[in-house]
């Protein structure tokens, strides 16, 4: 890699990180989700926000996504019930087609052609639908007439009031590294949650949009291209996989301390996930150098509601010891 594609990159995270910045000034205690926002869509890993209507979660993605300039048709928001067809999500059958003998979709705006989704109440989907999301988040494609059919989607964000037990649920929850509860801040900022509000109101009549940045989606594809060329090969070459021999312990011990005390499931594939996005973390905010504060994500890899705060609530008191 030449100096000028370093320093390309350099640029790029920049504006990654500058962005992180302005939308924190834009979102009331919302700092920690911003962060895996930023970090999961470089790392082109979807994020599950589950908490009570009313908590930011759909505004959230959509501010983000209007910060970064992307195109009505780059993007797509949908909220499922159980009575969701795959059409509305996938694109309804070409009629015309179907006279022909072909079974296609028209797919212009919808999911198949968005770069970045947000799926709301997405534990409502019935089994259709949840097999074609399976096949999308995992390979990046969805099947026509028998054939794989690759979709441009960088990055999915799902949303839910609550985590389901039904086993016929757990392959999507497996997919979702990353699940953060979005609570209420009205007990903890009443009269700031007030101010910052009414002046959200007040830009969203004037159709002010401050929030809109130089940043935009190409920087994340080109940091995740970076990440996986370069910085996670070299760093799994070093003598310790987190870079120290003290952050490598740490991240070990965490990781049991998951597992053997808040019996929490750390399959190998989700091991992989956690580690590709610490590093991810660590490049963005830390020039690459794992921290304890970077260990801080796996407050958020629990497997169900439960899990979320029980994780977070013990994570937290270790990591502040260690």
């Amino acid at each position: 890699m030449t100096k000028k594609n370093v320093s390309d990159i350099n640029e790029c995270r920049e504006r990654v990180v500058s962005y992180y910045n302005d939308l924190c000034s834009y979102f009331l205690d919302r700092d920690e989700i911003l962060k895996m926002m930023i970090t999961a869509t470089v790392a082109q890993e979807p994020i599950l926000f589950v908490g009570r209507p009313g908590t930011a979660k759909s505004l959230l993605v959509s501010l983000f996504c209007e910060g970064i300039g992307l195109q009505q048709n780059e993007y797509f928001e949908y909220m499922l019930t159980k009575f969701t067809e795959p059409g509305e999500v996938m694109g309804p059958v070409d009629i015309n087609a179907l006279k022909k003998g072909k079974y296609i979709r028209k797919t212009t705006g919808l999911l198949p052609e968005a770069k970045i989704a947000f799926l709301d109440e997405i534990f409502k989907a019935n089994s259709a639908i949840l097999n074609m999301l399976l096949t999308i988040i995992n390979e990046r494609k969805y099947y026509e007439e028998g054939l794989p059919v690759k979709v441009p989607l960088v990055m999915l964000f799902a949303a839910s009031n609550e985590i389901p037990d039904f086993s016929e649920f757990d392959a999507l929850k497996d997919r979702f590294i990353l699940k953060m509860e979005t609570v209420s801040v009205k007990d903890d900022h009443f009269h700031e949650l007030i101010k910052y509000g009414i002046e959200f109101e007040c830009r969203k009549r004037e159709n002010s949009k401050p929030w809109k940045s130089d940043c935009t989606l190409e920087d994340f594809q080109h940091l995740n291209d970076y990440v996986l060329r370069y910085v996670l090969p070299q760093m799994v070459k070093k003598e310790y996989s987190m870079g120290s021999e003290t952050m490598t312990k740490s991240f070990k011990s965490l990781i049991d301390t998951l597992e053997s005390e808040l019996g929490v499931e750390i399959t190998d594939r989700k091991l992989i996930k956690l580690y590709k996005l610490i590093v991810t973390q660590a490049f963005l905010f830390n020039g690459g150098k794992v921290t304890l504060d970077d260990m801080r994500l796996l407050c958020y890899c629990g497997n169900n509601f439960k899990d979320i705060r029980k994780i977070k609530k013990r994570l937290t008191v270790l990591l502040d010891d260690m």
